[in-house]
């Protein structure tokens, strides 16, 4: 009886230690199973997706170098983030207070700089379809670098001040050994939600929408038979099918992350004295995890250029000299 109690907690050889999570053999090793898959596939794909970018010159755009953020961020949900979670899958910490903190706070900053990489997509395929003619002199991958830079640095500041009363004393919500617990008050939470998530989701849908208006309209004036001058003007006016199709593409991408994250921010608005610790939430956090491994997925099925560079970097030509500069579109 005494063995069976200590198989219980976390550290048997403390008092103070947390009780784990007993579950079936053969469920646990479900679950583990499914959940590494999912980790490794993550980060195999946002790897590629961050090759591709990186190594082939013709995919050096102002859009693609907010895709490459994108995989950036979510590369490091699959090769941090969720090893983690697997660990808690039996309610127990191993790793210390400290990097219970560190866990945490880059949890907060993937998200955030997600959720911003989200909303400079959506403000890219606004003034690539509804501004066609000043795309080039407004969005250059000059402007487009210092965005992204500004992301990461206002995700980071905004995480460090989130979580700052747990970064200055690591541990202080833990009510026993082996349990990971961050405490946000109603203030800090509501903060959070609307910089996060409502507030960037109402920019995101709020310019999708005059996307999607501005595409209409397009569509039908090419159609149109009344006037052939309508049709000359829409070679020079009209965005041109790449940047539709890659709105379009785009537009999937931001949509799936809004139903992913949708649950989670759901639960924590939801949640008593928003108490978040790492087994309050589990599937909410695995489906906004999962986002980022649906991601390279969409790419793998709207983007011919990906397809292309992933079967060129398993096949070894990109270690071929000149290769960087290959035709890939």
């Amino acid at each position: 009886m005494k063995a069976m109690e200590e198989s219980e907690l976390c550290f048997p050889h403390l008092n103070t230690s947390c009780r784990r999570t007993i579950r079936p053999h053969l469920e646990a090793t479900l679950i583990f199973s499914l959940l590494s898959c999912i980790t490794v596939i993550t980060v195999v794909l946002n790897l590629l997706v961050i090759i591709s970018i990186y190594h082939f010159r013709q995919l050096h755009t102002t859009t693609n170098l907010l895709l490459l953020s994108l995989a950036v961020a979510d590369f490091l949900v699959g090769f941090l983030q969720m090893p983690v979670e697997i660990l808690l899958f039996q309610d127990c910490w191993m790793l210390g207070n400290f990097l219970c903190a560190v866990n945490y706070f880059l949890g907060y900053l993937i998200i955030s700089v997600s959720v911003g990489n989200m909303v400079l997509i959506s403000v890219d395929r606004y003034i690539a379809i509804c501004e066609p003619m000043f795309y080039s002199t407004k969005v250059t991958l000059k402007k487009i670098q210092i965005c992204i830079c500004l992301c990461w640095i206002f995700s980071a500041v905004h995480s460090s001040w989130i979580l700052r009363d747990v970064l200055k004393q690591p541990g202080r919500y833990n009510s026993c050994d082996g349990e990971c617990v961050v405490v946000i008050n109603y203030v800090e939470g509501a903060f959070d939600f609307v910089v996060t998530f409502f507030g960037p989701i109402t920019v995101i849908i709020v310019l999708y929408m005059k996307v999607f208006v501005v595409a209409v309209s397009q569509a039908r004036a090419m159609r149109s038979h009344n006037a052939v001058v309508t049709l000359q003007l829409s070679k020079t006016v009209t965005a041109k099918k790449s940047e539709m199709k890659a709105a379009r593409t785009l537009g999937v991408v931001v949509v799936v992350f809004v139903l992913c994250s949708c649950p989670y921010y759901c639960f924590t608005v939801a949640a008593e004295n928003n108490l978040v610790s790492g087994s309050s939430a589990v599937s909410e956090i695995w489906l906004l995890y999962f986002n980022s491994c649906l991601n390279p997925m969409i790419y793998a099925f709207f983007y011919p250029w990906f397809r292309e560079s992933v079967k060129r970097i398993i096949t070894l030509q990109t270690l071929k000299p000149g290769s960087r500069d290959g035709n890939i579109l």
